[in-house]
């Protein structure tokens, strides 16, 4: 069920190429605000106020922020409030950092005094497992652990049903005891991953900073996980396009926004094997990439929602997954099979262009 890795704080610097793909959903999410991924940008639009943006790396992806507002410096001064937020809570749920809770919970089986924001965190990623029937299911780390040590490097190993069966022995959410701050694991050797709910999350808090400092309008896109507030500088609504799962750069469609969020899960962007067929995203009940949509994007009111939202639906068979998501008040989807087929949620709409 795992979405997307953050990657360590040391793992180098971006070349050209890995800009390239991490920033292919920016251009056209931003498209029609008239942003292009840069360093920072304040435009001042008319006498009474500015447009100002910034896109930083984190997550393991580019962050834009856009931000309308009639006061520059008040703008830019929540811009840097909001991205402390991001790299406070990044480090907190960061699984690859020895250093934080959600390290030492895995390493442990148990944690006490467990920060705030991770409980929170796993409590909704216990509620999204409930609520989908199992298909969100943070536990799946034992599986994702597999995949990377067998199809790392030149000299890949075979990955054996005994081994996949054995990983999946230790996946299961319902083998998670969350009590107050303190997380148990039921069973030694489980794991969790928080990478499917985790930036979706953070994206919210981002948005709460902002809305904090009276930022009214404004667009947050985190690789694709999107928190809207209010409108453009031209007092129309935010324009979004759905990530292409071919980058053939033909959108497979483009919404409107004027709060709310939207995320997407694909299985184009991380994968352990050159064939493609085991990727980032794990059915927690075979152990398996499933391979019946090539993407999914879910309209919800917060991002954090939208994220696991998309991850649960993923797992699930299409016209199943459309179905859960009609089931759910105020949420939406767009399901891309393969050739290219688009199944809509029934009121998801579609942008007038």
């Amino acid at each position: 069920m795992q979405k997307m890795d953050y990657l360590p704080s040391n793992y180098g610097s971006i070349n050209r190429r890995s800009f390239i793909k991490l920033s292919g959903l920016l251009g056209l999410s931003l498209a029609s605000a008239g942003i292009i991924p840069a360093t920072a940008e304040a435009v001042k639009f008319n006498r009474k106020g500015y447009k100002v943006s910034r896109t930083k790396l984190a997550m393991g992806t580019f962050v834009t922020m856009t931000l309308i507002h009639p006061s520059r410096d008040n703008a830019e001064e929540a811009i840097g409030h909001a991205f402390e937020e991001i790299n406070r809570l990044t480090r907190s749920m960061n699984r690859f950092d020895e250093t934080t809770a959600i390290a030492e919970l895995n390493s442990q089986g148990s944690l006490r005094d467990v920060p705030p924001e991770v409980v929170e965190v796993v409590a909704r990623a216990l509620d999204f497992h409930r609520l989908s029937g199992g298909t969100f299911d943070i536990s799946v780390k034992p599986v994702v652990d597999l995949f990377r040590q067998k199809f790392r490097g030149v000299q890949k190993k075979p990955l054996t049903k005994t081994e996949l069966a054995r990983a999946l022995e230790l996946v299961g959410s319902d083998k998670i005891e969350l009590k107050g701050r303190t997380i148990r694991f039921k069973k030694p050797g489980m794991g969790i991953t928080l990478d499917g709910i985790a930036k979706g999350y953070i994206v919210d808090k981002a948005s709460k900073i902002l809305s904090d400092y009276q930022i009214k309008n404004h667009l947050i896109n985190a690789g694709g996980d999107i928190r809207a507030m209010g409108v453009r500088s031209d007092k129309k609504p935010w324009t979004v396009a759905i990530q292409d799962p071919g980058k053939r750069k033909q959108y497979p469609d483009v919404i409107h926004m004027v709060g709310g969020a939207v995320a997407t899960s694909g299985n184009y962007e991380i994968y352990f094997d050159r064939e493609k067929m085991v990727h980032h995203i794990v059915d927690p009940k075979t152990g398996l990439s499933p391979n019946l949509s090539t993407s999914v994007s879910v309209q919800a009111n917060t991002a954090i929602d939208a994220d696991a939202l998309s991850t649960s639906v993923f797992v699930m068979d299409p016209i199943k997954g459309i179905r859960f998501i009609n089931s759910i008040p105020e949420c939406e989807c767009l399901v891309i099979v393969k050739g290219d087929k688009k199944i809509k949620s029934s009121g998801w709409k579609s942008a007038a262009m």
